[in-house]
């Protein structure tokens, strides 16, 4: 058992405070785009369009507008829409916290799927490489959770439990650990076996990010709170489970369009 003592503020100098959290999406993003990269790199052979390392880094402004847009939008309109209703003004706050994974996944694919378009390159190929390093900023950004106390386990006596003082006294799963193990390092080093394979066909890792981590995302859930506001939907799913489920759809209907094209 672990009593939860770690302070969300690495640094405070008053007048700002660096977090934890904050450092989870700067340092998600850097190393992401320095893998993506590398991936670009490894890849060139099966690379058929202008996509080059000058584009990639010109897709990185994309990205971070629409995984803060998505995530904050997502979170508003699907986790506690009454409340920004009737406080507008806090939809803007995002210091404050509320982010939604399925919110900034879909403004990824959204912002990337614009800027295939302008650029004329092949979206599925991009979105594998965002899939493939997607995992690091998950991870990070779930160890940034397990930090700020928040997205907490379920009351649990196993050996390994925490307690989150700031919530209550009860011994907890530290759901957090969890989804950072399957969604951040299995899910990563899944996808990334997969794509530096000798022989690769685009669209992949797309596919199997959805089905994967909705599959992961899922048993996670099993261990964890669902959200205080929603509770359960049906009396059975998390609204976290229930995305996932669609995610895992999404990947089936990609999976079979690109089988019907003969692109896999």
């Amino acid at each position: 058992m672990f009593t939860h003592n770690l302070d969300p503020v690495l640094f405070n100098f008053g007048f700002i405070s660096i977090r934890w959290y904050s450092l989870a999406y700067v340092f998600g993003i850097l190393i992401g785009w320095w893998y993506g990269r590398l991936i670009i790199l490894k890849k060139s052979n099966i690379i058929q369009n202008s996509l080059n390392l000058k584009t990639f880094d010109d897709l990185i402004t994309y990205l971070i507008v629409s995984i803060i847009v998505g995530g904050r939008v997502g979170y508003v309109l699907l986790y506690n829409p009454k409340y920004y209703m009737t406080n507008f003004i806090d939809i803007f706050k995002i210091w404050e916290g509320g982010m939604s994974f399925h919110g900034a996944m879909i403004g990824v694919v959204i912002g990337t799927y614009l800027f295939s378009k302008k650029r004329n390159i092949k979206c599925f190929f991009v979105l594998d490489i965002i899939a493939c390093v997607s995992p690091i900023g998950i991870f990070l950004g779930r160890v940034a959770n397990f930090i700020n106390a928040e997205l907490i386990g379920k009351v649990s006596s196993v050996k390994w439990s925490v307690i989150f003082p700031t919530v209550d006294m009860l011994q907890r799963h530290p759901s957090q650990l969890y989804e950072a193990f399957l969604e951040g390092i299995v899910l990563f080093f899944i996808l990334n076996f997969i794509i530096f394979k000798k022989i690769y066909k685009i669209g992949t890792c797309s596919y199997l990010f959805l089905i994967l981590y909705g599959f992961f995302r899922i048993i996670s859930e099993i261990f964890r709170e669902p959200d205080k506001q929603i509770g359960y939907l049906f009396n059975i799913l998390s609204m976290g489970s229930l995305l996932s489920l669609f995610m895992i759809l999404a990947g089936i209907i990609i999976f079979n369009y690109l089988n019907n094209k003969n692109e896999i």
